[in-house]
């Protein structure tokens, strides 16, 4: 199929401000502009000195839009749109608005179907009532509660994408993929934009992070299970990787409900590696066809890579969490003196007796997220008990937590999340691709993430 194309909704509370936002998009192949918000509709308004393709859409309040007019006076903004000439209109399949899609013998004619709360059961049988009508595109929307609910959405369009024009969107966080890899369900576009309830992605993030114009029909799909994982750099990071190193590559968040969740959607989209974070990092074992001996040693795996049909588990949180470390004479202590013996062979280093001696601890590390935004303030440990030379704190937002600033000050050397973060990343990519990991550009990226985080009083962790 051809390129996907990328179409922007334009909202706006007045025409006049309609037409402004409309003119001010950019790198858009459509435009959708929503005549559903405006209180002045003026269909001539909106469409003139247009320079892109235009879809009309005036989405009444019963299928999720902001119309609240009676319908006789819907039906006639969406015939004026499609007499005026207007690419694309719009049309809900249950207004049942027949005559506006026969006047036109479906040319020009969207035809919409919404589900703002599941997947729906007959969505094939719908599909298929709604291509009998000769519209010359059928967009389905349906919300994704799981991340396998996309595999219906793949296999849909399979079936229906390559006999005819269809657009398919699973909204929401979990039906990510659907916007991001619309070739994966035989979608003439995908819609970006400001609609964040539906799961929009703005056009920068579409463009710039997942760098849609680059992505096709074999790209290799990557990304971080866990739950919750809006706050993670880890997308930032390797996108950037990828871009930096020429490869077809993208990674997405995929907040599983559970493994099997993520399993099936996994196996149904080819995807091709995974980071894995909390609570997936053993639950995942025995989902997968080896664990590396590093995995295997410290009880959890972090990242699967898939060669060929088999999957396989490691962990590169070992490796990630020891680079800051290097230079230093390292022991392990832990409860379980087995499980201590195990983790510091499997990175070369000691191992001793729980608990260490008192006054003799050289490293102390937080595993805990206390301290972890919003709970800047707080720390595990209280600064009186900092005596010993190197403190660890594994949280990386914020990125001096009030555990490193209580150790700087009393003298201890201190070493960040972020270091860990991006250490486990490289090692991470580089499996994947068999490229070198651009440590410079990921380690950017995650600062640059961050920094937005910090910025944004109201982001949710």
């Amino acid at each position: 199929m051809a390129t996907p194309r990328l179409c922007v909704t334009v909202t706006a509370n007045s025409t006049a401000e309609l037409r402004r936002r409309r003119d001010g998009v950019r790198d858009a192949d459509l435009v959708e502009l929503r005549l559903d918000g405006v209180a002045d509709p003026d269909v001539a308004g909106a469409l003139a000195d247009r320079r892109l393709p235009t879809i009309i859409t005036c989405r009444p309040e019963w299928e999720g839009g902001r119309f609240a007019g009676s319908e006789e006076e819907r039906r006639r903004i969406l015939g004026e749109a499609l007499a005026r000439g207007a690419e694309f209109v719009d049309i809900e399949w249950r207004a049942g608005f027949g005559d506006l899609i026969a006047g036109t013998k479906g040319r020009r004619v969207v035809l919409s179907s919404h589900d703002f709360e599941s997947l729906p059961a007959d969505l094939a049988d719908r599909a298929r009532a709604m291509r009998a009508t000769g519209a010359e595109v059928i967009k389905l929307a349906v919300t994704a509660n799981r991340l396998s609910d996309c595999v219906q959405l793949v296999e849909l369009g399979s079936a229906f994408g390559r006999d005819g024009r269809m657009v398919l969107i699973a909204m929401g966080a979990r039906g990510l993929v659907t916007r991001v890899l619309p070739q994966r369900f035989f979608s003439e576009w995908s819609y970006g934009g400001s609609l964040g309830t539906v799961g929009q992605l703005s056009p920068d993030t579409m463009l710039n992070l997942y760098r849609f114009r680059s992505l096709g029909a074999g790209t290799a799909l990557y990304g971080l299970v866990g739950s919750p994982i809006d706050h993670s750099v880890s997308p930032d990071m390797h996108n950037a990787a990828l871009a930096a190193t020429s490869v077809d590559g993208v990674y997405l968040p995929f907040p599983a409900v559970d493994a099997a969740d993520f399993v099936t959607f996994a196996r149904a989209l080819g995807l091709k590696g995974a980071s894995i974070t909390i609570p997936f990092k053993v639950a995942l074992f025995d989902h997968v066809n080896e664990v590396k001996a590093v995995a295997q040693h410290a009880g959890a795996i972090n990242t699967l890579a898939v060669e060929g049909q088999r999957w396989i588990g490691g962990n590169t949180d070992v490796a990630g969490f020891m680079q800051p470390l290097l230079g230093a004479d390292v022991t392990v202590h832990a409860r379980d003196a087995g499980r201590a013996l195990d983790t510091a062979r499997a990175v070369g280093v000691q191992a001793a007796p729980w608990p260490p001696t008192s006054g003799s601890w050289d490293l102390l590390v937080n595993c805990t997220p206390v301290g972890m935004y919003p709970r800047v303030d707080q720390s595990p440990v209280p600064s009186a008990a900092l005596s010993g030379r190197y403190v660890y704190d594994l949280i990386y937002n914020p990125p001096a937590t009030r555990l490193l600033r209580d150790a700087a000050a009393a003298g201890c050397t201190t070493f960040g999340g972020l270091d860990m973060l991006v250490a486990q990343a490289q090692e991470q990519f580089s499996w994947w691709t068999g490229i070198k990991a651009p440590a410079g550009v990921m380690r950017a990226a995650a600062e640059r993430r961050l920094t937005e985080f910090i910025a944004d009083e109201n982001h949710v962790v």
